[in-house]
């Protein structure tokens, strides 16, 4: 378990809210007003330390050295989460973010470029060879209309 966080019930205190005594209210007992309070202490979640994407990039997308760099962001987040410095697990862990996306992005456009480019370029040359025996075709039709037998 965490030792930041604890499962002990907090003690519930009563605090006056004045020194002076009010009238009672009809229907409520006399005596001094006293208002019964409970403090909820709300922990805040640990930081994401974005390690698993982190590998991911390193392994598959370390382009520009970006997966390395997110990866060693996310080694330091979590050893800030260990020791309990939230801050500066949560920075750590926002900068090996940023590396992460900019990995990711970059990786997806060059593998989307990679596929794009070469299909386009399949079809463009596709074009130019039947354009081309095309041309050709009507060339030698020409050259028979000039050249050929009478």
């Amino acid at each position: 378990m965490d030792p930041g966080y604890s499962s002990a019930p907090y003690p519930v205190e009563t605090v006056p809210l004045q020194d002076r005594r009010h009238e009672a209210s009809p229907g409520q007992p006399g005596g001094p007003t006293g208002v019964q309070h409970t403090v909820v202490n709300v922990p805040t979640e640990p930081p994401t330390d974005y390690l698993v994407w982190s590998l991911w990039n390193f392994v598959y997308g370390n382009i520009f050295c970006f997966g390395l760099v997110a990866l060693i962001y996310s080694v330091r987040a979590r050893d800030r989460k260990v020791v309990g410095d939230q801050d500066g697990a949560r920075r750590h862990a926002s900068t090996a973010r940023a590396f992460n996306i900019a990995a990711t992005v970059l990786i997806s456009l060059l593998v989307f470029l990679s596929i794009v480019v070469p299909l386009a370029l399949i079809s463009d040359m596709g074009r130019y060879r039947y354009s081309y025996l095309g041309r050709a075709a009507v060339l030698k039709g020409v050259s028979t209309l000039h050249f050929g037998r009478h």
